[in-house]
């Protein structure tokens, strides 16, 4: 199979993703919104954000985690290798692997719930109603893992064919679904805190299986939606689970390290709702250029690679890079002055406190400081994955999550949920310097001089982006001091936001470290 793209490609690649990414997400903070008003930050917001977080966690291990980063390499090299057919009968006998599992851990999981939560939300255990709510809410949910999990797979089929479009999109029917739902339950106005966790659980389901029916039409339009048959072991298959059962620990890193702060932080009251709210916050940049970055580099890494263009595959994560760090710092940089202000305007309504705003805000500080460090993680993991090594980023995840163990449990007796955010940014930069440091001394990631020069520029501008944003709000602070409107507010916001993009992008390109008719060309159609 040829090879697809080029830089251009790569970058309209993440373009793409990254735009629907962006419209998903954007969807998303109304469905935050919505939620927020409807659950805030009480004992239903706790249980059903530890509830959700559960699937959610067995979603990104088993499903985005290790079956990615295990069968797209596989699939690219008997695309290139041996061809459509040879590949369509290898992703028929792994899905079919995945299919079955997922039906005996669903099965599983519903009958042995209240069992299997208890270590989870140790600190639900002194409280008989928030815990049974909790396990109610799970077994609701749970099922959202199956449906999430064989779209994931489908998704792996249609980057490894190039194809980004339907699997980038998919997220968006989610918070489509759960908007469906959540706004006739505002006019409704259920009294109840507990019913209104039950009808928001009901509705993460509904936007799963319209997910599964979206991609499940791409890849049949493709011609390589898999054939179900029971499952058989041939050296292909095992070659698989040799790479997908270190990949577990590996693609999941930073949801077991949130998941981790969870088990913590069900100790302190409305701790695990400000750490879901700075999530979704934080989330944001995180899921528009790293979920871009690391669905397209991981298929691209793996065509050149298993086609032995080594210096394409070299420009493709050097590129990757350069873009990820272009766009990922600057947004660290803006949320440590806007944190309280982008808190307060999306979310203090309703049952959302401004004691919630203070501390879900503290929490975005924590998590900003490893957002670049998030991002990094998945421009570097694919140079191993890509190369059939899930083993290394494995051990280094092991390494990660002790580390936010034990900084969690240090930090969380003084700072409670804002230690966990610190704790699990920390592990991610551990990590990222592992990763980096090994990649390196293998050969396979150096950086120029004038790349190294160019990374440095953006951690100025970054910095000085920073401080002209932190000067805005001393002069903008009564604005948000509650004396003054939403609209204002939001006004105010969006100008302060809006210039310090411009201010940025300005001189990242006087200095030259990206021309701005580079990223925009991205954006024209491919001939």
């Amino acid at each position: 199979m040829a090879a697809q793209g080029g830089g251009a490609g790569l970058l309209r690649n993440f373009v793409n993703v990254g735009a629907l990414t962006l419209l998903s997400r954007i969807l998303g903070f109304v469905r935050d919104v919505l939620m927020a008003s409807l659950l805030g930050t009480g004992m239903a917001a706790d249980a059903f954000f530890a509830a959700f977080r559960f699937p959610n966690l067995f979603r990104r291990l088993f499903a985005e985690g290790a079956f990615n980063t295990a069968f797209v390499p596989l699939f690219a090299k008997s695309l290139e290798q041996e061809g459509n057919e040879a590949a369509y009968a290898l992703a028929s006998r792994i899905v079919s692997w995945l299919l079955v599992f997922l039906v005996g851990l669903t099965i599983l999981a519903e009958i042995f719930m209240p069992v299997v939560m208890a270590p989870f939300v140790p600190g639900f255990l002194d409280d008989p109603e928030k815990y049974d709510l909790t396990v109610l809410l799970t077994r609701i949910c749970f099922p959202y893992l199956a449906f999430m999990s064989l779209m994931a797979a489908y998704s792996g089929i249609l980057n490894a064919l190039g194809r980004f479009t339907a699997s980038a999109a998919a997220p968006i029917l989610l918070n489509i679904a759960s908007i469906v739902f959540f706004v006739p339950m505002l006019i409704i106005g259920i009294e109840s805190p507990e019913t209104t966790a039950i009808w928001v659980a009901i509705a993460i389901i509904a936007g799963g299986i319209a997910q599964l029916v979206l991609v499940t039409i791409a890849v049949r339009r493709a011609n390589f939606l898999p054939r179900f048959a029971w499952p058989r072991v041939d050296k292909q298959v095992q070659r698989f689970w040799v790479l997908a059962i270190p990949a577990v620990m590996t693609g999941g890193i930073t949801q077991i390290n949130i998941f981790v702060g969870t088990i913590i932080a069900s100790a302190a009251d409305s701790a695990i709702s400000y750490l879901y709210y700075a999530d979704r916050l934080y989330q944001l940049p995180l899921g528009i250029i790293g979920i871009a970055i690391g669905t397209v580099l991981l298929p691209e890494l793996s065509r050149h690679l298993k086609g032995g263009r080594d210096v394409e595959a070299k420009a493709a994560q050097d590129q990757s890079l350069l873009i990820a760090m272009l766009l990922t710092l600057p947004a660290a940089a803006a949320f440590v002055p806007l944190a309280h202000p982008i808190v307060q305007i999306l979310f203090e309504r309703g049952a959302f406190t401004p004691e919630a705003t203070a501390a879900t805000a503290a929490a975005l500080i924590g998590f900003a400081v490893g957002l670049p460090a998030f991002v990094l993680v998945r421009v570097l993991q694919p140079g191993f994955f890509a190369r059939e090594d899930t083993l290394t980023p494995t051990i280094y995840a092991g390494i990660s999550v002790v580390i936010n163990i034990g900084l969690s449990l240090i930090l969380f007796p003084t700072l409670e949920h804002v230690g966990i955010a610190i704790a699990t940014s920390v592990a991610a930069w551990a990590n990222t310097g592992l990763l980096a440091i090994t990649l390196a001394r293998r050969g396979h990631f150096s950086l120029s001089a004038s790349h190294w020069q160019k990374q440095g520029l953006i951690v100025l501008i970054s910095l000085l982006l920073a401080l002209a944003l932190w000067g805005v709000l001393l002069l903008a602070g009564p604005v948000f001091a509650g004396t003054y409107g939403f609209w204002l507010q939001t006004l105010v916001l969006g100008v302060t936001i809006l210039a310090g993009m411009a201010g940025y992008f300005a001189l990242v390109h006087l200095t030259g470290v990206q021309k701005l008719g580079t990223l925009l060309g991205a954006f024209r159609r491919r001939k």
